[in-house]
């Protein structure tokens, strides 16, 4: 008698990290890994509505290492970028920064981003730290 093969397949749902989430540490060792960052702050009303959206987000790019940042609890993330208005984003693959700037707070302008951004181009030059993937690491690892 020949029976199916059952195949399972787990679907983890991915979430937004924060720098001090356990987990972000092992998530960043990933090989080519897209990190998208959104440099924003808990008293911006435009950032509030907007994290919701970034979180949801996250669900449809499992693939993405999505990471809010509040900018007046972790200011050292920033380097010497300047965040003038919000959100601030910033892209990273392979270590190196795609995209850094100011979106309009339309998720859907991230989510073609985000997009476009898996294939390999060329970097951004940007005032953020060379070190910053070690410095959420470690920030990770502390907590």
């Amino acid at each position: 008698m020949n029976r199916p093969l059952l195949a399972l397949i787990f679907y983890v749902e991915m979430s937004v990290y924060f720098p001090n989430s356990p987990t972000l540490a092992k998530a960043l060792e990933t090989p080519d890994l897209l990190v998208v960052l959104c440099f924003c702050a808990a008293w911006c009303d435009a950032c509030k509505a907007y994290q919701t959206k970034f979180e949801s987000l996250a669900q449809q790019h499992p693939q993405a290492c999505l990471i809010w940042v509040d900018i007046e609890d972790y200011p050292e993330l920033l380097g010497d970028e300047d965040v003038e208005n919000f959100p601030t984003l910033g892209i990273m693959l392979n270590g190196e920064i795609r995209f850094m700037g100011t979106l309009l707070p339309h998720i859907e302008h991230l989510n073609r981003l985000i997009q476009t951004m898996q294939v390999v181009g060329p970097s951004q030059k940007s005032g953020l730290p060379e070190d910053l993937l070690a410095q959420l690491q470690n920030l990770s690892l502390q907590s």
